[in-house]
């Protein structure tokens, strides 16, 4: 019989994690004839030493956790199917490790990411227990982001969350110590001080307020009410809307064009509508109240059209803190101050990765081991996702 070809198929199986349990032999040596005493070869490097866990498991645990939203405790359940029995608290103090281990790196990309023009920035709650109260207090996460991929910039994009025990303006001013430039945020009147001549930490940063804010805006009251108003507010953003998604991915000069042309008449346009739609409705109705809301952020909402790099909205940034809200339900709540620290660190380096085309995985698997080894401060640049080179 000769072959005269194959047919050949391909079915996906499942190879359920495997657990090893590494365990390095360090032999003594001493000579019989000579007094030159014990030689033995040094411990391998850890992160956690005389501690259980590598590198490669500590990464495991973050990106279970911070990536695919597993909560401590249901990972301790995972691992004890596999006839491992850690417990939550002991999962709690790698990622705190990681996260004090991790902090030179996430400080050097926020260096990073103020050194640019141009800076997205959101918060979002995040839950934090209050020792000695026996309930939860409100913490937040304070998103920095950058991201030029809209209009072709040079710099990759980023992100860092910084935690802070509230929600004051001040938290904003601190974290953005150094960042001179533009800055696209929603309406939140805590960043207002960060365009006054006596802000701390630099000079008045310019404001681009969001266009899908104020669009959310009149989307609650049509879909409340069903009102023409609203519908006819909404009607004159999607035309602003639709000449963004044609300039998507333009150099600056070319989106700045057509928006001087095509964007700039209908923002006036729509200037002129809101002011004759104030007068005819009450300023204490809901509709009236949403119609304040844009009028008074009206200057930021006109920023993108002198400046091709600044976007129409804060949806950057906005993607960006998802994963936080996912993480926020999963797990209900950090631990302490410290764990929403470590939490904003390791999702930071975790989004940023994750935005760079960069597997979360194996980015924190080498850092980790590199830190372990003693990675060189001099170096520090080397270890931000934008330049991990996976190995073959």
């Amino acid at each position: 019989m000769h072959k005269i070809g194959e047919d050949r198929s391909e079915r996906l199986g499942i190879v359920p994690a495997q657990l090893r349990v590494l365990v390095t032999v360090r032999p003594p040596y001493a000579c019989r004839a000579c007094t030159d005493g014990v030689t033995q070869a040094p411990a391998p490097a850890a992160l956690i030493e005389g501690g259980l866990p590598t590198e490669g498991a500590i990464a495991h645990v973050l990106v279970s956790k911070y990536a695919d939203h597993l909560p401590l405790y249901r990972q301790s359940q995972m691992l004890a199917r596999s006839g491992v029995s850690i417990d939550r608290g002991t999962l709690a103090d790698w990622v705190g490790v990681a996260g004090f281990h991790l902090r030179p790196i996430v400080d050097r990309l926020a260096e990073h990411l103020k050194s640019s023009e141009h800076l997205f920035m959101d918060e979002t709650s995040a839950p934090v227990l209050d020792p000695g109260r026996g309930r939860t207090k409100t913490g937040y996460l304070w998103a920095l982001a950058r991201d030029e991929r809209g209009w072709g910039g040079n710099d990759p994009p980023g992100v860092v969350f910084f935690y802070a025990p509230g929600r004051s303006g001040k938290n904003a001013e601190r974290f953005l110590r150094g960042f001179e430039g533009t800055l696209q945020l929603d309406g939140y009147q805590g960043y207002n001080r960060l365009t006054r001549p006596s802000r701390t930490g630099g000079a008045p940063v310019r404001v681009a307020h969001c266009w899908a804010h104020a669009r959310r805006k009149l989307k609650e009251v049509f879909d409340r009410d069903g009102s023409r108003i609203a519908a006819e507010g909404l009607r004159r953003i999607a035309e602003l809307y639709a000449v963004e998604a044609e300039i998507r991915g333009c150099g600056p000069e070319q989106r700045l064009e057509a928006r001087q042309a095509r964007t700039a008449p209908l923002v006036a346009a729509f200037g002129d509508w809101l002011q004759e739609q104030r007068l005819r409705v009450s300023a204490k109705s809901r509709l009236g109240e949403k119609l304040t809301y844009i009028h008074r952020h009206w200057d930021g909402l006109q920023t993108f059209l002198h400046d091709g790099r600044v976007e129409i909205d804060s949806n950057s940034v906005e993607n960006l803190i998802r994963p936080i809200a996912l993480n926020r339900k999963n797990a209900l709540f950090a631990g302490h101050d410290e764990g929403g620290k470590a939490w904003g660190r390791i999702a930071s380096l975790i989004e940023t990765a994750k935005i760079n085309d960069v597997e979360p995985f194996a980015y924190l698997k080498a850092t980790l081991e590199a830190i372990a080894g003693g990675h060189p401060k001099s170096r520090i640049d080397d270890l931000l996702p934008k330049n991990f080179q996976p190995s073959s």
